[in-house]
């Protein structure tokens, strides 16, 4: 039963997969962050132009 806790107590497979596991989650929150900075960008840019086209005389 002591060699089953030493051997338990001494792998780290588990902590590694956490690890992975909060990279995967922070790199999941920040693309997050930058597709709605720039989405809101993108969506402020076109509503500009649509809004200087809209006021132009095409002949």
């Amino acid at each position: 039963m002591k060699t089953v806790l030493l051997r338990f107590a001494a792998n780290e497979s588990g902590a590694t997969a956490i690890e992975y596991g909060m990279l995967a989650s922070l790199v999941g929150c920040g693309i997050i962050v930058a597709a709605t900075t720039l989405g809101t960008d993108i969506s402020t840019f076109f509503t500009t132009v649509g809004t200087k086209l809209a006021g132009t005389v095409v002949p």
